[in-house]
């Protein structure tokens, strides 16, 4: 009964939504087309199928119902009897997404630690050294990430090619498996805890984010702000700073750990350190492939994208035997996230292609008429920032709303543009913890089987409304006294 209760919930929003008339000003083919993208965002709530599977119907309905949902009537009418093809292609778009290869690439090196090793030797050298306290490995955590942030421009490679792989070994120590009850006992607590701090390091460092830099070009050509590194870093640090101190902590008492500590488990990791014995080579390889990897997403960025990087290193693990390509086919948690995500991330772009997200943009400018310059801020800082529900990919939701918001901003009589354009910008990591889907590294942490969907939106919010409040609350303030 359960299960029949979560599968027809989706379906029904989505009817019901699709029997309201549209709102006006928007196609009815874009209405339609909205009505099954919240479907799908209810059905990947609750969750009566996996994502994957999830994600692949709703891009099989916008398929097949092309005429009537994706096209406009006149491109239908362009289109005459002919079957329009760029709907399956758009639908398959996704499959060619950098960021989606780049996560399952996240998945192959987590793999290559766990066949070699090499991940459970860091898991029992890190227990060892700071596993007396749960709390401890929280932070221990996030100061890894901070370490990477300023020089990895990528979060998915940061934290889910490299900080993943190696957190994924420690939650087994203590008894804690993945989709099982014993999930809570410390794995949920340390994945929530890498990915809330990653999302805050990746609005900190300008260069943590690839898409802080498209926004600062886009916010250059679109209303003339510029931000240096040192003026982004120093619009965050107070916010950023605080974030970091309380990330480990706000996770540790909303999301608390079954184990809090234990005497006996840094003694007993020194002694299966002592079992496993000296590195061995096929350790030794990974090591060097995981520096190479390091390497070119740190400095290699003017050379090859982080992509290219980790497809590279995954090419290089299967030519040495750190894993062999059974390995990787067998795989199923990398290849259900890789699809689940790349539907998503055509669903997601469809909004803009249908002009949703553009009427939505209009809508908002149209009430911003006679609105105090700072309220008209917040209201909008609060809309862009919590719209990304609607988009699986940072990328996306700064090409498709940025240029629209900085130009609406700019028609409020009084916005302080610089003050403004900041604030939208620092946005762009901290959103990333709203859904499984935010960012890059967010369908890393979703699919390891530590957090159960629900608990994962719940924190979300939770999380996202801490997040944009202290922004609000700390960061305008700040940016406006520095000017």
């Amino acid at each position: 009964m359960n299960i029949w209760w979560k599968a027809g919930l989706p379906v029904a929003v989505a009817v019901v939504l699709a029997l309201i008339p549209p709102p006006a000003g928007l196609p009815q083919h874009a209405w339609y087309y909205f009505a099954i993208f919240a479907g799908v965002i209810i059905g990947l709530m609750f969750e009566p199928l996996p994502g994957g599977a999830i994600g692949l119907i709703g891009i099989t309905l916008v398929v097949v119902l092309a005429n009537h949902v994706y096209l406009s009537p006149e491109q239908v009418a362009k289109a005459g009897s002919k079957w329009p093809a760029e709907a399956i292609r758009w639908g398959l778009s996704g499959f060619s997404n950098t960021t989606v290869w780049l996560i399952f690439g996240a998945f192959m090196f987590a793999m290559g630690y766990e066949k070699t090793g090499l991940g459970r030797r860091i898991a029992l050298l890190l227990v060892r050294a700071m596993g007396r306290k749960t709390l401890t490995l929280g932070y221990a955590i996030t100061v890894a990430d901070v370490i990477l942030a300023p020089f990895t421009p990528s979060n998915t490679a940061r934290s889910g090619g490299t900080i993943f792989p190696v957190i994924k070994n420690l939650p087994p120590l203590y008894d804690s498996k993945p989709n099982d009850p014993s999930a809570r006992r410390i794995g949920g607590y340390l994945m929530w805890t890498a990915l809330a701090a990653t999302c805050v390091t990746s609005s900190m460092f300008l260069t943590a984010l690839a898409p802080n830099l498209l926004a600062l070009e886009l916010a250059q050509k679109t209303v003339k702000i510029e931000y240096s590194w040192m003026q982004w870093f120093a619009a965050f640090a107070p916010v950023g700073i605080l974030l970091l101190i309380a990330v480990p902590l706000l996770a540790y008492f909303l999301y608390p750990p079954e184990v809090k500590s234990g005497e006996e488990v840094p003694k007993w990791a020194g002694g299966e350190l002592a079992k496993m014995g000296p590195v061995t080579p096929r350790e030794w390889t990974l090591a060097i492939l995981v520096v190479v990897a390091l390497s070119l997403w740190i400095f290699g960025g003017a050379y090859v994208d982080a992509t290219t990087a980790a497809l590279i290193v995954i090419a290089l693990m299967l030519v040495a035997g750190v894993v062999t390509w059974e390995d990787v086919t067998a795989n199923k948690q990398a290849w259900n996230t890789l699809a689940w995500f790349a539907t998503l991330v055509a669903l997601a772009d469809g909004l803009n292609r249908v002009g949703f997200v553009k009427w939505l943009a209009d809508v908002i400018a149209g009430h911003m008429a006679g609105v105090p310059p700072i309220a008209a801020m917040i209201v909008l800082v609060l809309v862009f920032y919590f719209l990304h529900y609607m988009f699986a990919s940072v990328t996306a939701h700064v090409t498709a709303l940025l240029p629209v918001m900085l130009t609406v901003g700019s028609t409020v009589p009084g916005m302080p543009m610089q003050q403004f354009a900041g604030a939208l910008l620092l946005t762009l990591g901290i959103m990333g913890i709203l859904t499984p889907y935010a960012t890059g590294p967010s369908p890393v942490y979703y699919g390891s089987g530590y957090i159960p969907s629900g608990k994962f939106w719940q924190l979300g919010a939770i999380f996202g409304v801490i997040y944009i409040v202290a922004l609000l609350v700390i960061g305008l303030p700040w940016v406006a006294v520095r000017g």
